[in-house]
């Protein structure tokens, strides 16, 4: 059994075998071995009898936790007077702090500092923090001095433990990296990626990304993880004040100390360049002087890559989320101790775009307001992200003046590009570009260079909110708003009519095209925010469009047709009759089964005034349905057998298909299971025809129902698997649940008590979250029963696990071990 890991005040403790490699080589493979086991063995016995925690190991380094610092320190001198009897010579560093223990382990910046310090001692020295020597006393610990460690904070007090003569701390020397005032957080990939580029054959790599990504700060500390590769030196050049590109090689010379480049030749040296897009001019020098100097290496932070030989582009992105949050936590604690993070912390990261520098300057904000004020005020991010530490330059001491230092770069070519971009939410196509800002691939791509905008997948592109932002108010300066808006709106509604989003486009033979909507989901979004104030009846043009996409988004659909309906004018009767159809199919699906009976009701009065046949046929349909809802099943089959009569007649395969569909569970209610299922497996063939994924998805469904009825438990879960998979990649929330709660159902049939827990556990995690519309308020009380009844300890085992597991990730996991990843591809063999 696993012990539990430490809380509160914990002391870290970091081991490293020291020449591992000439170890190897000395005692070859088997002494290496045995020797390698014995240190093991060793140290575990020292950190057990201590109180000591294992926490990782990696190769042959030790990552233990303990309770006190007593503890640490006692088993690090019984290990290290166990190895003076071996071969093997081990380092061994200590540090004490609070960090977060969360789910996943520890969290916060104490937790590599033994790590670091452990880093600048050699072999069968044991080396102390400030923190530790504080709460171990009378412990035999002499004083080092102060030294910096690779994490670049400043110099600080290193104690030895015990006796012994070593040769000098391995701490950071030759070099004037800038002192940090705290730790990087993260970017432990990116580390590892640009330590390796710079020590094999890059001989210039160069940083780019938007202002306020953290690229400065993450080169330093590439340089300070070099100092032992360049024994030249690692040197930082500031260009941010140097305003002439003639003069970037006089402050490489009067940074380096060389007194001009031909001594600097002679040096195998790495120069880290800091903030070069201003002086793109003076990258030829560069080139020249790499040219001329084989054993210098160059590390850029620019904007904008120099383009010169031999370049490596690196793009630093943002911080992901977890990240992110961790960054905001601690600086947040800087200024205000007593901060404590809740839910609105990691919202508060998303809404800033894991900037860092937008993190700091949020971070400073909650010194005097809480989580949730600065949230509700991050709509107008610019003028509250101000108040930067005074030490730092100037363009950083507020968001906008980052960003402003990108935009004064631009020609006015691209400062007309950019400010008309902003009319995009979220990523926009190059078309889109095109058509709506008049913005071509050339200034795109200037765009992307400068940092402005993040190319994403093959053709398209996304400016982070926090510069979007700036470039609003850049095109309602210009006097361009309002025009651009009306363009962007006419432009998206084209794109739903002809992306088939609509059940008259379906019948039509358009197939809709789920994945493209959603990417373009944040746009529609915004041209019917502007329609809502300015143009409410093209909004309900444009709302009507979208029918297929509010099945992801019921309880949106209603409040948009609301706020729409409530100021548009005199709508005609088409366009009605269909917005009443689109609110009663939300209303179905968030579980407002009366209302929805209503609207379809109104609905269908209305086609028949029009004379509209097809309508009719199709609302007929929409009422028979909310009949079988509350129980009228007799007048249900006599309405869908007359429609799918007529549909038969004129071809109307959407309604055909939904006709079938709707006869299936009749007949299941009436007992005829064989004839539901064979009436579904006809409503799947049309489905896919008609490319329609969400009715496919109720169609598998169902058809597993009716599967596991008739005793074909292996088809079952292939159906209802094939379901969740095509609901995981549409992003529908709802019927994902209903495929897992059908996926439960199957377990428990099976005997497998611990699966059906873990998938219910995982549907009741997502309930609480956040209401499942229909699920919550028709179906859940029915599957509950039946899945709870008779249900053991294996199932409860499996129900706590499933709560801590989001619905995507045990979906993603489902499908990929049934190996189920349909494509469009293999549609003809899905089950």
């Amino acid at each position: 059994m696993a012990r539990e890991l430490p809380a509160g005040t914990v002391t870290f403790l970091f081991t490293d075998i020291e020449g591992s490699t000439h170890l190897l080589q000395t005692l070859g493979a088997e002494g290496y071995a045995a020797a390698l086991a014995t240190h093991r063995r060793a140290l575990r016995a020292a950190f057990e009898r201590n109180g000591g925690v294992e926490v990782d190991t990696q190769g042959d380094a030790f990552f233990v936790a303990f309770p006190t610092a007593a503890g640490a320190l006692a088993a690090a001198v019984e290990a290290q007077t166990t190895f003076r009897e071996l071969p093997v010579r081990v380092r061994i560093g200590v540090h004490s702090g609070e960090p977060l223990l969360t789910d996943e382990g520890y969290v916060g910046l104490d937790v590599h500092r033994a790590a670091r310090i452990a880093a600048v001692g050699h072999g069968g020295q044991t080396l102390v923090s400030e923190s530790t020597r504080a709460l171990a006393a009378g412990a035999a610990l002499r004083s080092l001095g102060e030294h910096r460690l690779r994490d670049l904070t400043r110099a600080e007090p290193i104690y030895q433990l015990g006796e012994g003569e070593f040769p000098p701390l391995r701490s950071l020397n030759t070099t004037n990296l800038p002192v940090a005032s705290s730790e990087l957080v993260g970017r432990h990939r990116e580390l590892a990626e640009l330590t390796s580029l710079l020590r094999d054959s890059a001989r210039a790599v160069t940083l780019t990304g938007p202002g306020g990504s953290g690229k400065t700060r993450l080169a330093v500390q590439v340089g300070a993880e070099l100092i032992d590769h360049f024994p030249g030196g690692v040197f930082f050049v500031p260009l941010a004040g140097v305003a002439d590109p003639e003069l970037v090689v006089p402050a490489v010379e009067g940074a380096t100390g060389a007194h001009d480049l031909g001594e600097l030749a002679r040096w195998k040296a790495l120069l880290v360049l800091d903030n070069f897009e201003h002086l793109l001019d003076a990258a030829e020098a560069i080139g020249d002087m790499l040219a001329a100097a084989p054993d210098v290496r160059v590390l850029a932070t620019s904007r904008a890559p120099l383009r010169i030989d031999g370049e490596r582009e690196y793009s630093v992105d943002p911080l992901p989320d977890a990240d992110a949050a961790t960054l905001l936590i601690a600086r947040a604690r800087a200024v205000r101790a007593d901060f404590e993070p809740d839910e609105t912390v990691m919202e508060i990261c998303r809404r800033l775009d894991g900037l860092p520098l937008a993190l700091e300057l949020a971070a400073s904000r909650l010194r005097s307001l809480g989580p949730r004020i600065l949230l509700e005020r991050l709509d107008r991010r610019l003028p509250l992200l101000t108040g930067g530490r005074r030490d730092a330059p100037e363009r950083q001491q507020t968001l906008r003046a980052t960003i402003e230092w990108s935009h004064d770069l631009l020609d006015e070519n691209l400062l007309l590009a950019f400010r008309r971009l902003a009319v995009f939410s979220g990523t926009f196509s190059l078309v889109a570009a095109e058509s709506v800002a008049g913005v071509g691939v050339s200034e795109l791509d200037a765009l992307v260079e400068a940092s402005l905008l993040k190319p994403i997948g093959t053709d398209r592109f996304l400016m982070l909110e926090t510069i979007r932002e700036f470039a609003l108010e850049q095109l309602e300066q210009a006097g361009e708003e309002d025009g651009l808006r009306r363009l962007h709106a006419e432009h998206f509604l084209s794109m739903a009519q002809g992306l088939g989003l609509s059940v008259e486009a379906i019948e039509a033979g358009l197939r809709p095209q789920h994945s493209a909507a959603l990417d373009d989901q944040a746009n529609f979004r915004a041209a019917l925010d502007w329609a809502a104030s300015s143009d409410p009846l093209f909004g309900i043009r444009l709302a009507v469009a979208l029918e297929v996409l509010w099945a992801l988004n019921p309880i949106e659909c209603l409040r948009r047709f609301e706020v729409l309906l409530a100021r548009a004018g005199g709508l005609p009767l088409e366009l009605r009759a269909r917005a009443l159809r689109n609110i009663g199919g939300a209303s179905e699906l968030a579980g407002d089964l009366a209302r929805a009976a209503q609207h379809y009701q109104q609905s269908l009065e209305l086609y028949e005034r029009l004379g509209d046949d097809w309508g009719v046929v199709h609302l007929r349909h929409r009422v028979a349905v909310a009949a079988v809802q509350r129980g009228d099943w007799t007048s249900a089959r006599e309405v869908l057998g007359e429609n799918l009569q007529r549909a038969r007649a004129h071809g109307w395969r959407m309604l055909e298909t939904e006709a079938l569909s709707l006869l299936g569970s009749v007949e299941d209610h009436d007992g005829n299971v064989q004839e539901a299922a064979d009436l579904t497996r006809q409503c799947l063939e049309l489905s896919r025809g008609l490319g329609f994924e969400w009715f496919e998805v109720i169609a598998l469904m169902n058809l597993g129902e009716f599967e596991l009825k008739l005793g074909r438990q292996d088809e079952a879960e292939q159906h209802a698997t094939a379901a969740l998979d095509l609901a995981r990649r549409m992003d529908d929330r709802q019927n994902m649940v209903f495929a897992l709660a059908a996926l439960a159902l199957a377990a428990r049939a099976r005997g497998d008590d611990e699966r059906a827990g873990r998938i219910w556990g995982a549907i009741e995690g997502e309930s609480a979250r956040a209401p499942i519309g229909r699920w919550e308020s028709v179906y859940r009380q029915e599957y509950e029963q039946q899945i709870l009844q008779g249900a053991g300890s294996a199932f409860e085992g499996g129900l706590e696990d499933g709560r801590n597991t989001s619905l995507e990730a045990i979906a993603t996991s489902i499908v990929d071990a049934a190996g189920t990843e349909w494509t469009e591809a293999d549609s003809n063999q899905r089950p």
